[in-house]
């Protein structure tokens, strides 16, 4: 059985340049206040949550409302998704920064236009999202597919599904069958990133290693992927503190496993 770390002996390198990026959320049309450390290549996860922790999302419409203007984003703004998934009070977004400004622009398109829809359907008023997302960077091949399993796993490690394929608004299906119309995946990005031949052997690696995770019950959350501002090996962390300047000056480099350190945000 091919695992994870599979990919990473391939042998194959990579100069990665990353994206710092934090976005404010309000109900306002316009949501101008951000914190933005532009430098284009880079593969983040993302994760924002509703506010107060609120079980916003609780309803599959909302969460396809969202899926939606994620697929707006994609067209407006050419956002690479390489997975997501919307639960019931937060969303995970594993996406490559192709072009300056597509992820900000891409958030403020999709948060604000759910907190719209939300608060005139329900005659409400008040904040939907907490203020700010939160990014973090991934580096390497075996992190970057890591990542991708964890958040297929989302809605089985909460115990409401056995098998991510259940969750309909999530990024599993989309990569195991991609649909003819309104694809949100990239898949061409994560072929390339993962150096695979085709699609059938990205789709093939997939399925293996998110069934290996669950036949191995390893579905924990891991708050490295939530927490931390870089998650890679020693030198990556290294190099993104480096680069971050004083945006790091009082975060600590820290040994998580074996070959994964990170950036653990103040």
């Amino acid at each position: 059985m091919t695992s994870i770390s599979d990919v990473k002996s391939t042998g194959f390198k990579r100069k990665w340049h990353f994206l710092w990026s934090s976005e404010f959320q309000s109900n306002d049309p316009v949501m101008p206040r951000a914190n933005r450390f532009y430098i284009p290549g880079g593969v983040w996860h993302i994760t924002h949550r509703c506010h107060n922790k609120d079980f916003l999302l609780k309803f599959e419409r909302d969460r396809l409302r969202w899926k939606h203007w994620l697929f707006q984003a994609r067209k407006r703004y050419g956002l690479c998704v390489l997975n997501y998934i919307a639960t019931s009070n937060h969303i995970y977004l594993l996406v490559k920064d192709t072009q300056e400004n597509a992820i900000s622009k891409s958030m403020q398109l999709i948060s604000g236009r759910i907190g719209q829809e939300y608060n005139q359907r329900k005659t409400r008023k008040g904040a939907f999202w907490e203020d700010r997302y939160f990014a973090t960077a991934v580096c390497s091949a075996s992190h970057l597919f890591k990542c991708l399993v964890y958040i297929d796993l989302n809605m089985v490690r909460a115990g409401v599904v056995a098998h991510p394929s259940q969750w309909r608004v999530s990024g599993y299906n989309e990569i195991q069958s991609p649909p003819d119309r309104y694809r949100i995946i990239d898949l061409e990005a994560l072929i390339t990133l993962g150096q695979f031949a085709d699609h059938a052997t990205l789709a093939s690696h997939h399925q293996r290693w998110v069934e290996r995770s669950l036949s191995q019950q390893k579905t924990d959350r891991e708050p490295a992927w939530t927490e931390s501002i870089a998650v890679g090996p020693q030198k990556f962390v290294m190099d993104m503190q480096a680069r971050l300047g004083l945006r790091t000056l009082y975060r600590s480099i820290r040994k998580v496993s074996p070959h994964t350190f990170v950036i653990k945000d103040a």
